[in-house]
């Protein structure tokens, strides 16, 4: 009897194991999208390091105009961004979010959102940081100067960030940046999710400045529209 609850333990401890290591490894892949690239004048794009070790490029994924709205589809995670968009001082920079159809291109909720901060954008020393939802109700705040940083946790719940009613189902969110005196805040639909010390932020390793390019960043196999993106003075 003994061996057998041995063996019985020993097969539930493997197949535990088995189903961690299989959830560790269940990213999607990055898409390429057919009839990718960007089409809207005066805009620009680099995707992930990761993506473009691999040899993809911003032709793996769109980003263009339909009507007033600007329409991202992915493809491996990347930043757009046109240079004449600059904001400098305390500003607040925000546009509205819609994903069609949630969980559209993926299994699992993938995060958009805004960036400001943008500094020498496009190079092997870009630095910015972003402000993204998830359709699940998460938010996430990272940059990339020029590696990439963390700065909250990477799923992180709040109250304010609107949940699709369930896949294939839309979501929209308003999400903002805001640069005031010295702090850096993450808003989503009206609330500040998270605020930070410009004096966290202004390091090597992070941000060269508050100062600098404004855009947009999506990450890999997503696919929404964002409307009214634009910089406010307080």
């Amino acid at each position: 009897m003994r061996t057998v609850e041995r063996v019985c333990i020993v097969a539930a401890v493997a197949l535990f194991a088995t189903n961690l290591l299989c959830g560790q490894t269940s990213e999607d892949a990055n898409r390429k999208v057919v009839g990718g690239g960007i089409t809207v004048p005066g805009w620009q794009g680099k995707v992930d390091p990761e993506a473009e070790n691999a040899g993809q490029t911003v032709n793996d994924a769109k980003l263009s105009l339909e009507g007033n709205a600007l329409h991202v589809t992915t493809g491996p995670a990347i930043t757009y961004w046109n240079p004449k968009n600059a904001a400098k001082g305390d500003y607040t920079v925000s546009a509205t979010f819609t994903e069609p159809k949630f969980m559209n291109l993926n299994t699992h909720p993938h995060p958009y959102g805004i960036v400001i901060a943008g500094n020498d954008l496009g190079t092997g020393q870009q630095s910015y940081v972003y402000c993204a939802a998830y359709g699940s109700g998460n938010f996430i705040v990272r940059g990339f100067g020029p590696n990439a940083f963390q700065l909250n946790g990477r799923r992180e719940a709040s109250d304010a960030v609107h949940k699709a009613p369930g896949a294939g189902q839309p979501v929209t969110q308003e999400i903002a940046m805001r640069v005031k005196g010295d702090k850096v805040s993450c808003i989503i639909n009206g609330s500040a999710v998270k605020t930070f010390d410009k004096s966290e932020l202004l390091v090597p390793g992070k941000l060269k400045s508050t100062d600098g390019v404004y855009g947009l960043r999506f990450a890999h196999n997503t696919d929404a529209t964002v409307t009214d993106l634009k910089v406010s003075k307080p």
